[in-house]
């Protein structure tokens, strides 16, 4: 949507006595320490808690291939608010996340905040980090 039909829009909405709707904020993700060069990365983006790492319950899903780098700048728009990343990387280009036998990925992956799982599945608020402002950046290091 062009700046100039974010702004007829909400003008529109606020004419209605609605909220405007929020401008979306630039996030750049950085993922680092990538186990291949070449195989493709999947960024699973959530902004709702309940959905947070429930499979196809994400609200936006993102390929990407590395390009002979271990390091990806991927730039996105997203709106304000809360936010969680999942990262995975599909070494043998299955289009899956493969899992062993308790159900744990047995592929590279990360998540936002770079919280480690020990025990437990992480929580959305162990992961989230807040879209606000003009710039966001959201540094990730694959394990």
């Amino acid at each position: 949507m062009s700046q100039l039909a974010a702004t007829l829009l909400s003008a529109a909405f606020l004419s209605l006595g609605a909220t405007p709707i929020p401008e979306p904020t630039a996030v750049s993700v950085v993922i680092t320490n990538l186990p291949s060069n070449k195989a493709t990365l999947k960024l699973y983006f959530y902004n709702v808690k309940e959905n947070f790492l429930v499979r196809n319950h994400y609200t936006l899903l993102k390929h990407i291939k590395p390009g002979g780098s271990n390091k990806v700048v991927y730039p996105i728009q997203l709106p304000p608010g809360n936010w969680a990343i999942a990262v995975t990387q599909d070494l043998n280009e299955n289009d899956l996340v493969d899992r062993n036998m308790l159900g744990i990925p047995t592929e590279p992956f990360a998540l936002s905040n770079n919280v480690k799982p020990r025990f437990k599945i992480p929580t959305f608020e162990e992961c989230m980090f807040r879209v606000s402002g003009p710039t966001t950046t959201v540094a990730i290091t694959m394990k």
